[in-house]
Order: structure tokens, then sequence, then C-alpha cells
């Protein structure tokens, strides 16, 4: 039975270390969230504290906005690093780390219970974000050609 050969640039290698870099910083933000719980005593499994219920529900749900708000763009980071850096993986790797640093920044700011302190450095995730789409569709175009 014949397999399937997939040949990548040797580079790739940095694109698979800033995904598991990225999975750290995720697992470090999920700890986050949990001594917050415990702070601020909002029990699993609330996502949300009642400001009529928590006089720090609005602490605890910055930080749990924070993280939310980074697992629900984790696909799409994903799903760019890995097709993007199939042909570009060093800059892709490059947008990568600049992606991971932001967003540690965006969730950081946002965990201060003041919103807007999330963009600070955070608001660069999204020009990263562009760049990997970029090399996304730079792969994409050269399948094609």
């Amino acid at each position: 039975m014949g397999g399937v050969e997939l040949v990548l640039p040797k580079e790739y290698g940095y694109v698979v270390i800033v995904l598991v870099l990225y999975c750290f910083l995720n697992f470090w933000m999920a700890g986050q969230v949990g001594k917050a719980r415990k702070r601020y005593k909002v029990p699993y499994p609330t996502l949300y504290a009642l400001e009529s219920e928590n006089k720090d529900a609005k602490l605890f749900n910055c930080v749990q906005r924070g993280h939310q708000n980074s697992l629900e763009l984790m696909p799409t980071f994903c799903t760019l690093m890995i097709l993007g850096g199939m042909r570009h993986p060093r800059a892709t790797a490059l947008l990568g780390l600049l992606y991971i640093v932001t967003r540690f920044f965006y969730f950081t700011g946002y965990a201060t219970g003041d919103p807007q302190k999330r963009l600070t450095l955070g608001k660069f995730g999204f020009l990263a974000l562009l760049g990997l789409l970029i090399s996304t569709v730079s792969f994409g175009v050269s399948l094609l050609l």
C-alpha cells in the first residue's frame, strides 16, 4: 500500500516550535484564570461572574475574557501557521512569535481589570495575523501555479 510523502523545508521546525510555544502560553493563561477563580471566588462551571452576585466580577471577567478571546483566535492562528509555514517557514515563525508576544500583553493588559489596557501592545497581534494570512495566501497561490 502506497503512502503520501510530505516534503517540508528544514526551517519548518521553527513553525512547529512556535506552535508549541503558543500552547505553553495558552496553558499559562488557563492557570491564571484558575487562580482568578480562587481569588475572586468564582466556582466552575460559571464562565463569567455576575456583578450583582460578586463585587469582583469585573476583575474576574477581564481575566476570563483575555483567555477566552485567545481561545477564539487559536484555530485561525494555528491554521495560518501550519499552512503559511509550508511556503514561508521563517517569516511565518517570526510572525507567530510576534503574535505570541502581543497575545501575552493583550492578556496581561486585560487582566488588570481595565479592558483598554489589552490594546497597548496587544493590538499589534492583528498585524501578525494579517502577515500570516498573506503567507498562507502565497502558499495557496504557489500550489495553483
